[in-house]
């Protein structure tokens, strides 16, 4: 007994230690000279900062304690800077109706996320924010770089996001405010 027992613990062992070293594809994922989707781990469970609109897709906008701390000392509305480390998410889906409440429209499938991440030196030629787009595909479960055929098309490297934030540059390139709670 002892000896089926200690075969199914390393066999579970064993499982867990492949699994340890296969890191989902989507962390393998870069944009040409700057941000990796690795950087922004965890950013599913991220504080919420608001939820917004874009065209046809609805969105939720998520920050790292960094970047709540600074939401939360009144930037970007008093003028300052969010400090390096700030680093944002911000999730699109395709709005559906809810099957069991139709008056209310909900997330249906995810179309992409957009990363930002505040790093003065390393972006200084775009207002101090690296940027990544990365377009979600649902039949496969996988991302991949946003590129000029996605909707909207985006430039692939890391001031993809720059020439649109720029009309943003007064509130240090951020469109989003702290949603009140």
């Amino acid at each position: 007994m002892r000896t089926k027992i200690g075969v199914v613990f390393v066999a579970m062992f064993a499982s867990l230690a492949g699994a340890a070293q296969t890191a989902p594809e989507k962390y393998n994922l870069r944009v040409p000279n700057g941000l990796a989707f690795s950087d922004f781990k965890g950013y599913e469970s991220w504080q919420l900062v608001s939820i917004s609109q874009n065209g046809p897709a609805v969105a939720a906008i998520f920050a790292n304690p960094v970047m709540i701390k600074a939401y939360q000392s009144g930037i970007p509305g008093n003028g300052k800077r969010f400090p390096d480390g700030s680093k944002m998410a911000k999730v699109h889906w395709a709005p559906v109706k809810m099957k069991v409440f139709p008056s209310a429209t909900v997330p249906g499938a995810q179309q992409n996320v957009d990363f930002m991440e505040r790093d003065s030196k390393r972006f200084a030629d775009s207002g101090g924010w690296g940027w990544a787009a990365f377009e979600y595909d649902a039949a496969s479960d996988t991302f991949r770089p946003g590129d000029m055929s996605s909707r909207p098309p985006q430039a692939n490297d890391a001031k993809c996001g720059f020439t649109c934030h720029s009309a943003v540059k007064t509130r240090d390139y951020i469109f989003t405010d702290y949603a009140h709670r």
